[in-house]
């Protein structure tokens, strides 16, 4: 199943944005997980159908009101793990 890593950057910590990733990847039917991490960027796997991917890779890059998304990283995973469904840690 593809899965794709990301980090995201710019003010992406205090502005709702983990859970407007996690709220947007389960309407979609992704599963993995975001979360922040201590450098002030945000993480997120996702993992489903590539085109479904791309469309959250799009409302990543919109981010929610008071983000303000400077850059975002992407890498394909070869991952052998499976998730079961989308969730904040």
């Amino acid at each position: 199943m593809p899965t794709v890593h990301y980090i995201i950057a710019g003010t992406v910590q205090g502005v709702g944005f983990r859970r407007f990733v996690m709220l947007n990847a389960q309407r979609l039917g992704l599963r993995g997980f975001v979360a922040n991490l201590e450098d002030g960027t945000v993480e997120c796997v996702a993992q489903g159908d590539m085109d479904t991917i791309s469309e959250l890779e799009m409302l990543l890059r919109q981010g929610p009101h008071h983000s303000d998304v400077t850059s975002i990283t992407c890498t394909d995973v070869d991952n052998s793990r499976t998730y079961t469904q989308f969730r904040i840690i």
